[in-house]
């Protein structure tokens, strides 16, 4: 089984949300079930950089009109996997993903991705490495929306091709007039393509033209067929319905284990919880928050946007330290929620500390140090960082939606008899429920046999990828029958321990 796995970041080559996370983590699962899956993403000026084996392996004439390419053949530097890097100077070594310093967006993000998606439908179809073809291309998010669109169009022998929604609110839209750039049919721009109310949707496009749909949890899947949630696509993903399946996405265990994490301070187990203390002591060092063991600290680790309702934080916020807890938060987004979060966190030195940004590092320590996550949205496809912070023995907040309802148990008399609790949840998009929750968190927080028994559940519970890696091959194997397996799980194995 051949799989071209089309990704606009991939973890550690680039990053910046759960996507680069899961595009490192299910490949790997995909390939010890034993398919052979080749990476293919950007040449981002970082990503050249990161990626280990460099060798430009195809040089193509101008791609669009819009300057040379050449496509690198390399591996991920972490986990060995063979990516293959577009490279285009023009449209891809610049700072930044999609978006500029001040957090705008390119303008010319549908050219650069429009190119991206060509390039990586040459490379399925066998036209650029003879020796290899794919019989299934997975393509992620709107970024490689084009690409079941244009492998349709050729004709012939294609691959099947399979269309992952991460997020279905970030659609890819762009003016009509860039339309006659980006090398599509002109029947596809219509009301039955990828047209969307005047304007291009790249996401779009992936659902309408792709001969399998999945979105990154159960829940989410249902939520997505109703206007609430739909963005505006519901009706065409009602009539695609038959072919979406939801399939809840995993974690890195090698990636975030409290156990083997060089990034803390101490390393701590779900029977031996010490070193989560040190952790914590370590973290309000390096936050300049007052070192107190017997203090909550709170930790709000998330982009700041609307969808995770950051807004409703920042009113929450002053409620929140006045209970007297520590609140550390580390985000991005958007500047003026940014501004408003800051202003609030700071008017309690010693016991608010806000870092404007992502560092990877900080994170693990953060969710190490840290008691409680409060972590609100108002819809999430799956989530990650939740169920990262149960990892390391630190209980989610969150509001029962999406992925989040798949994975979050919330606290009860009835959950913590049987078992199954393994953080907090509520329903209402409110300061007032957010705040009620942390409240009945605080109020068990204070309970520290009841406490460690369920942080011990959470540290315990296994969120790997391999279940849904083996949904996924059912799904490959449905539409490539015939397609064989090119190596042996045993064979991975072997492989990763002499990588590692």
């Amino acid at each position: 089984m051949r799989i071209l796995f089309a990704s606009s970041e991939i973890y550690p080559l680039a990053k910046t949300g759960g996507l680069a996370d899961v595009s490192a983590a299910l490949p790997q699962a995909l390939v010890a079930l034993g398919a052979d899956v080749q990476l293919i993403m950007p040449g981002y000026a970082d990503a050249l950089d990161a990626a280990a084996n460099k060798s430009v392996r195809i040089e193509l004439e101008d791609v669009l009109g819009l300057g040379s390419v050449r496509v690198i053949q390399a591996l991920t530097p972490d986990a060995g996997l063979p990516v293959w890097l577009v490279d285009c100077p023009r449209l891809f070594r610049r700072a930044g993903l999609y978006q500029d310093e001040h957090g705008q967006d390119w303008p010319d993000n549908a050219q650069r991705f429009a190119v991206f998606d060509h390039v990586a439908a040459r490379f399925a179809t066998g036209q650029l490495v003879p020796d290899w073809s794919a019989d299934i291309v997975h393509a992620n998010d709107w970024h490689a929306g084009l690409l079941p669109l244009i492998i349709a169009q050729m004709g012939g022998k294609t691959p099947a091709s399979v269309f992952t929604m991460h997020n279905l609110a970030y659609q890819g839209l762009f003016p009509a007039h860039h339309y006659s750039g980006l090398g599509l049919p002109a029947e596809a721009f219509s009301p039955e393509g990828l047209e969307f109310y005047g304007q291009i949707s790249f996401l779009k496009a992936g659902i309408r033209y792709a001969d399998r749909l999945t979105t990154v949890s159960p829940t989410y899947a249902q939520e997505i067929l109703t206007p609430e949630q739909g963005c505006g696509l519901e009706n065409l993903l009602k009539s695609r319905a038959s072919l979406l399946s939801g399939i809840l996405n995993g974690i890195d265990h090698r990636v975030w284990d409290p156990a083997n994490d060089p990034d803390l301070a101490c390393s701590y187990t779900a029977r031996d919880l010490r070193g989560k203390r040190a952790c914590k002591a370590a973290l309000q060092r390096e936050l300049g928050l007052e070192i107190s063991e017997s203090t909550p600290l709170v930790a709000y680790l998330s982009r700041m946007a609307d969808q995770k309702m950051t807004d409703v934080v920042v009113q929450a916020c002053p409620e929140i330290l006045n209970r007297g807890l520590q609140l550390a938060v580390l985000g991005k987004g958007d500047p003026a929620i940014e501004s408003g979060l800051r202003e609030g966190v700071q008017r309690y030195p010693g016991q608010g500390a806000i870092r404007i940004g992502y560092e990877e590092s900080l994170a693990h320590r953060l969710l190490a140090g840290a008691d409680i996550l409060l972590h609100p949205s108002r819809f999430e496809p799956c989530g990650l960082t939740h169920r990262y912070a149960m990892r390391y023995g630190t209980l989610p907040i969150v509001r029962r939606t999406g992925g989040l309802a798949d994975t979050v148990v919330g606290c009860s008399e009835t959950t913590m008899h049987d078992g199954t609790a393994n953080g907090f949840t509520f329903d209402q998009v409110t300061a007032e429920d957010m705040l009620a929750c942390l409240d009945r968190a605080l109020a068990l927080y204070q309970q520290p046999v009841a406490w460690r028994r369920i942080q011990r559940r959470a540290m315990e519970q296994y969120h790997g990828w391999e279940a849904a890696a083996r949904e996924y091959m059912d799904i490959y194997r449905q539409l490539a029958p015939d397609a064989g397996l090119e190596q042996g799980a045993a064979e991975f194995d072997v492989l990763t321990e002499i990588r590692a």
